[in-house]
C-alpha cells in the first residue's frame, strides 16, 4: 500500500481503488485502499479526517499492516476512490508534531533534558521530561531556544534510512526499528527517528508557547501549543482578561490584585454570613424549645423543614439539647427530591436515637445512623416528610 502522506505531506485529495471493506470486531465499517493520504493514529500523533466518496472518515487505524479507513455509515463496493483530506485538521497536526521535535530539542540541547513521551492532544500537546522538576526560567528559556528556530524557517527534512547508516547521525533518542527507518532531520537542530507528518521548513509551525508544567510520578509533564493554536489561545485569553477588566473594573496590570482582594472580601462576607446564620438559629432553637409538646410523658420537639440542611438541622439539634437535657429532638429536611432526618436526645433520656432512626430509613431507601444519643441519616423523598414524621414519633414513643 502506497502511503501517499510520506510522498507528500500536502496532499489534500487523492484518487485510490478499493482492495478491501469489511467490519472490525465492535462492528465498525472499514475499507482498505491500494494507496491513501490518510494518516493512521501513531507516534503520538492523531489519525486524519475527511471522506472517501462523499462518506465521512471518522478514524484510520494500520492493522496488521493494512491501513484501514473506518466511515460512519456502509460503503458500497466501488472500484474508484476519491480522497479529501481534512486539511485544517492535518496542518494543525503538522505544526504540533513539528513543534514538538523543536521543543524536545531545546530541552536537551540547553539542558540535556530527555524527552520519553509525547502527546498531541485536540487542544493541547504534552512532553513527560525524564527530570523530577522544571522551573519556570528553564522552560521560558527553552520556549525561546524553540522560537528561535522556528524563525530562522529551517528546512523540515525526511530521509529513509537503514540501520547501518544511523551512524552517521546524532539521534535524539534510540528508534524502536532495525529497518526501513524513517528520520526527520531539521539540520543542525534535531534527528528523530518518526513516522509522523510535518511542515516543509520550521517557519511554518509559527510559535511554540508552554502553557503548564506539572509533576508527573518522577518526571515533569510540559503541556504546550503551536501555530495556529497559541493564536486560539492569545484570542481566547485575552476574552478572559477584558471580561474581567470590565467586571472588575481595573487595568489589566491590577488583576491579580484585585482578584484576590474580591477573594478575601468574599471571605470575610462567608465568614458573616455564617455567623449570622448561627446567631438565627439559636434564636430559632429557643422559639423551638419553648413550643415543645408533650408525648407520652416525654418532652419533644419536632421539625419538618424545607430550608435546612443537615449541617443547619444538626446545629438547630445539638443548640437545643445543652440548652435542656430532658428534651427529644426529630428534625426532617426536605428538599429537591431528598430527605434528611436528624435525631438526638438530652444526656437525661434514657432513649436509643440510632435505633429510632434505622426504623424509619426503609420508608425513604435511605442511609445513616450514629449513637445511642444522636443520628442522622438520609433518602429519597418518597414519602411525605409529615408520614415519616409520625412513624418515627411512633417507633420511638410508643
Amino acid at each position: 500500500m502506497a502511503k501517499l502522506f510520506y510522498q507528500d505531506p500536502y496532499i489534500t485529495s487523492f484518487s485510490a481503488k478499493l482492495i478491501k471493506q469489511g467490519h472490525d470486531e465492535a462492528g465498525r465499517t472499514y475499507v482498505v485502499l491500494d494507496q491513501t493520504a490518510f494518516y493512521p493514529t501513531g507516534g503520538g500523533q492523531p489519525h486524519d479526517t475527511g471522506t472517501l466518496n462523499g462518506l465521512n472518515v471518522i478514524d484510520v487505524e494500520e492493522v496488521n499492516g493494512e491501513i484501514r479507513h473506518y466511515l460512519e455509515s456502509t460503503f458500497y463496493d466501488q472500484k474508484e476512490v476519491n480522497g479529501e483530506i481534512n486539511w485544517s485538521r492535518r496542518y494543525d497536526h503538522m505544526q504540533q508534531h513539528a513543534g514538538q521535535h523543536i521543543l524536545s530539542a531545546a530541552f536537551e540541547d540547553q539542558f540535556g533534558y530527555k524527552t520519553v513521551s509525547f502527546h498531541l492532544g485536540q487542544e493541547m500537546c504534552t512532553i513527560d521530561l525524564d527530570i523530577p522538576s522544571l522551573d519556570e526560567a528553564e522552560a521560558r528559556r527553552a520556549e525561546a531556544f524553540a522560537n528561535e528556530v522556528i524563525q530562522h524557517n529551517l528546512p523540515i527534512k525526511t530521509k529513509w534510512v537503514n540501520e547501518e547508516e544511523l551512524a552517521e547521525y546524532k539521534l535524539r533518542k534510540q528508534v524502536a526499528v532495525a529497518d526501513n527507518i524513517r528520520l526527520v532531520i531539521i539540520p543542525e537542530v534535531d534527528y528523530s527517528g518518526c513516522g509522523g507528518t510535518h511542515p516543509s521548513s520550521t517557519g511554518q509551525v509559527s510559535s511554540v508557547s508552554i502553557l503548564k508544567i506539572e509533576k508527573q510520578k518522577k518526571q515533569t509533564r510540559v503541556h504546550f501549543v503551536c501555530g495556529n493554536r497559541v493564536l486560539t489561545e492569545l484570542y481566547d485569553k485575552q476574552g478572559v482578561v477584558l471580561g474581567l477588566t470590565n467586571v472588575l473594573n481595573v487595568p489589566q496590570s491590577d488583576l491579580v490584585q484585585a482578584a484576590h482582594r474580591v477573594l478575601v472580601q468574599s471571605k470575610e462576607h462567608e465568614k458573616t454570613i455564617d455567623e449570622l446564620k448561627d446567631r438565627l438559629l439559636t434564636y430559632e432553637a429557643k422559639e423551638l424549645l419553648e413550643s415543645a409538646g408533650m408525648i407520652h410523658d416525654q418532652r419533644v420537639v419536632h421539625l419538618i423543614s424545607k430550608e435546612y440542611g443537615m449541617r443547619e438541622l444538626q446545629k438547630l439539634a445539638k443548640t437545643i439539647l445543652n440548652e435542656d437535657a430532658t428534651i427529644i429532638v426529630f428534625f426532617i429536611s426536605e428538599m429537591e427530591g431528598k430527605m434528611q432526618i436528624v435525631c438526638g436526645r438530652g444526656s437525661e433520656v434514657n432513649m436509643d436515637m440510632n435505633l429510632a432512626l434505622k426504623g424509619v430509613l426503609p420508608l425513604i431507601n435511605g442511609k445513616g445512623g450514629g449513637k445511642k444519643d444522636f443520628a442522622q441519616g438520609g433518602g429519597e423523598a418518597i414519602r411525605s416528610a409529615e408520614e415519616v414524621m409520625m412513624e418515627l414519633v411512633k417507633v420511638s414513643l410508643q
